[in-house]
């Protein structure tokens, strides 16, 4: 999914070098050069069905610089992102202009609720982060610091429990699942290595 005026991420199957812990896993390298875009796929998980979600990362370098709550600095090398499906009647002035312009600019409407896993340069693990633009993303810090770098990170997320603790309303259902590494807007380079998601 590319973001208009945005250079693109580049995604593609690639095992760690000999200077990470590559696990002995397949992996989905993500290098990003001052650009931005998601790698994203439909699914359809129903409220009552949520559960657990699994996933791994290996980043080798913070972005130096990045700030996920400043807008102009919201880089990160490693996102996954779960969007979700609500009533829009709910959104606000501000959060239906945005639904429509998007919709406009590429051709779909923006999911009611956007939940972000990421790995923060300095907030505390476990913070919740609001969109700078929009409070219908909400991003909840899994790692923090330069601690974990090189290595493999697993992590076991209750959706529900997340979304709750994000947007303090329950979830709709889960409707697409994306990755995401970007470094447009500190115009700096940056790459790390996704494996396996698992719904369960």
């Amino acid at each position: 999914m590319p973001f208009p005026g945005k250079v693109r991420t580049s995604y593609r199957l690639d095992k760690p070098g000999p200077q990470t812990d590559d696990g002995g896993r397949g992996a989905l390298k993500a290098a990003a050069q001052s650009s931005a875009s998601m790698l994203r796929t439909s699914v359809r998980v129903e409220a009552d069905a949520l559960g657990h979600i699994g996933f791994s990362w290996l980043v080798p370098a913070l972005i130096p610089g990045a700030d996920m709550a400043v807008r102009e600095l919201d880089d990160s090398p490693v996102r996954l992102i779960l969007a979700f499906e609500g009533d829009r009647k709910q959104f606000s002035a501000k959060n239906a202009m945005l639904n429509e312009l998007t919709r406009l600019v590429t051709g779909e409407e923006m999911p009611y609720a956007t939940l972000m896993y990421v790995w923060c340069n300095q907030r505390p693990v476990g913070s919740v982060i609001h969109n700078a633009r929009t409070d219908r993303i909400r991003k909840i810090v899994v790692e923090s610091g330069p601690q974990g770098l090189l290595k493999w990170r697993n992590y076991e997320r209750n959706i529900r429990a997340d979304f709750e603790k994000a947007f303090g309303e329950p979830p709709g259902a889960l409707v697409a699942i994306g990755l995401m590494t970007d470094s447009d807007n500190t115009g700096s380079n940056t790459v790390a290595w996704y494996g396996p998601i698992g719904l369960r």
